[in-house]
């Protein structure tokens, strides 16, 4: 429960820091905030400025399943703990997202149930 009140408590402190109209959605075991249909958090900086960002204490490479995500880095709670270090790492994500085109929501395919049958007659 704890680590759930950390999230909701980052989450409130990420859409106070941002001045932009952003999406939130359930991903990665937490919420991903999403800017014109592209992840703004798990903080995107881009692969360029990626190897400078990972040099940075309580950062590491996002991974999305088991493999690391180019671009993506996962800042832990402690690197964000003061207002001034989420505010530069949201100064950073939003410089690099802001300047991609916008993405337009994929369709959501339909769920297989499972084996068609035939009905009993």
């Amino acid at each position: 429960m704890e680590s759930e009140v950390s999230v909701e408590t980052l989450a409130e402190r990420v859409r106070a820091g941002i001045d932009q109209p952003v999406v939130a959605k359930r991903m990665f075991g937490g919420i991903t905030f999403m800017l014109n249909g592209n992840m703004l958090c798990c903080v995107s900086v881009g692969a360029e400025a990626e190897p400078e960002a990972l040099e940075r204490p309580f950062v590491a490479r996002c991974l999305g399943a088991g493999r690391p995500m180019a671009g993506f880095l996962l800042v832990e709670p402690r690197g964000v703990s003061e207002d001034a270090d989420l505010a530069a790492w949201l100064a950073r994500a939003l410089a690099y997202v802001g300047s991609l085109p916008p993405r337009n929501a994929k369709p959501r395919k339909a769920r297989r149930l499972g084996p068609q049958r035939k009905p009993k007659a």
